[in-house]
């Protein structure tokens, strides 16, 4: 299946999925909104009407005097009486509420619906035992207890007489008032819902063009690439296609050339010759009789040069490890001068043996997010350098601040520094200076280690000479690890 049947299709579902539960919600949450909305007008109808028969009630009990004979006759003539009220898309041709009174003992004195009720008890139900204990009283009530359209909203209100409960008024209304209402509501949401399903889909077919056109360029691009076919890479913008497009072209460029594989050979194949040559030489010599010291000088050399060769072996092995990875693998808080201490705690015997101290400045702690395993190796490296190129009795200076988020560790000495022509390549691999204490070479590895490290933790690397003499060495590292940018 193409990648763009499958970004429509799952965009198509993720948004089907969704438009379907907000939809469902809706609908589902219409009905107690429109019966919150009718309960609130019942309120003030009940409230209205318990004021009036209060105010025309005489001192005898609620329902003998002209109040409810008022209401009776009122209601009679109501439901006579014709008429037609347009209620937006809704036609109202006769009333469906009911009033009844209560004395203050819970008993029917009044029934709109012809008196049906009179004379019963209503003092167990809830909207007149709450109004006369001086609550809120209303309930819903089915007709018929497994069919919920036949519930009945009652809405009590007290009557009150020089400050006490004489009784309740309540006023009642089918729940299923609101049916027309919400059935032309679902309508409503529905169609609009379905609109903009259509304008989804739409929408979701260009978003995944727009998305799949450029991958299908670069596809085209890599096959004619494969071909042999010199072609110009597509135009792609600047954004992360087009990052991928020109990343694809450099890629094309290293494979047609293999300038980057042939260098690396030849530079390694040089960097091994000398020391190998070294030892055949001596083992040769070690062949014939010779004094004892300079058999021991001889074993001395080999000794030394194979050192050389398996250094330069672990190296490219650790290079060779970090430069396959995209991602950290163990990461842990690292407290930086904790750790740059505990360095030189390990390099002290050969820091004693030259008189070299390394003098630790940090302001206060700083704590980064990183693989500790990474950073011990890459500050074992500029910590090192910057002591092979230390005069003895020197003094190597170890820096540690936090600044915005960014944690920077500087590594000064006070050497010769750097030559201007080998500024540019001290972080290409195998490129070494002479070491002013020895007159050798290192690997020409560290550097790159240090560089590939700091990128992995999404920071930086680098070295300059400063105005005073030595170099100075800056590794800058993100407190929280970020995507390093390859």
């Amino acid at each position: 299946m193409r990648i763009r049947s499958r970004l429509f299709i799952a965009f198509l579902i993720l948004a089907g999925l969704g438009f379907y539960g907000l939809v469902d919600w809706v609908l589902d949450d219409l009905r107690p909104r429109y019966l919150e909305t009718m309960e609130e007008s019942m309120v003030d109808m009940a409230t209205l009407l318990s004021s009036y028969v209060a105010n025309q009630m005489d001192a005898g009990p609620a329902g003998t005097g002209s109040p409810a004979d008022e209401l009776r006759a009122a209601f009679d003539v109501a439901r006579k009486r014709s008429f037609s009220a347009r209620i937006y898309e809704v036609t109202k041709t006769h009333i469906n509420m009911r009033v009844y009174i209560t004395d203050r003992n819970g008993i029917v004195v009044f029934d709109s619906d012809d008196g049906r009720d009179e004379g019963k008890d209503y003092s167990r139900w809830n909207d007149v035992v709450r109004t006369l204990r001086g609550e809120y009283g209303a309930r819903a009530t089915r007709g018929d207890p497994d069919d919920p359209t036949t519930s009945v909203l009652h809405v009590a209100s007290p009557i009150l007489i020089d400050g006490e409960i004489a009784g309740v008024l309540t006023v009642c209304k089918p729940a299923d008032s609101v049916t027309q209402f919400l059935d032309m509501a679902r309508w409503k949401i529905t169609v609009a819902g379905l609109k903009a399903a259509v304008v989804v889909v739409l929408l979701g077919m260009a978003v995944s063009f727009w998305i799949t056109r450029p991958i299908e360029k670069l596809t085209r691009y890599a096959k004619a690439v494969r071909d042999g076919r010199r072609v110009p890479p597509p135009r792609l913008g600047r954004g992360e296609i087009g990052a991928l497009g020109q990343a694809f072209e450099e890629m094309r460029t290293a494979l047609e050339g293999k300038q980057y594989v042939e260098d690396y050979v030849q530079t390694l194949t040089h960097e091994m010759k000398s020391p190998l040559s070294a030892i055949r030489g001596a083992a040769e010599l070690l062949e014939e009789d010779m004094p004892p010291a300079q058999r021991r000088q001889f074993l001395a050399n080999l000794r030394s040069e194979s050192a050389r060769i398996q250094g330069l072996v672990d190296r490219m092995l650790e290079l060779s490890a970090i430069e396959n990875r995209n991602q950290l693998a163990e990461v842990g808080p690292i407290d930086l001068a904790a750790l740059i201490a505990e360095i030189a705690a390990g390099l002290q015997p050969v820091l004693s043996a030259r008189g070299i101290a390394v003098d630790l400045a940090a302001a206060r702690p700083v704590v980064i997010q990183g693989e500790r395993f990474l950073l011990r190796q890459a500050l074992v490296n500029l910590i090192q350098n910057a002591v092979d190129f230390s005069g003895d009795g020197a003094t190597v200076s170890v820096s540690v601040a936090e600044n915005a988020g960014w944690a920077e560790i500087a590594v000064v000495d006070n050497g010769p520094g750097v030559p201007a022509y080998a500024l540019e390549r001290v972080f290409d691999r195998f490129y070494s200076l002479q070491r002013p204490a020895t007159g050798k070479k290192s690997s020409g590895l560290g550097l790159v280690f240090v560089r590939e490290a700091a990128t992995l933790h999404g920071g930086r690397a680098s070295l300059e000479n400063r105005p005073e003499g030595g170099a100075k060495a800056t590794l800058i590292l993100p407190v929280e690890p970020q995507q390093p940018e390859f």
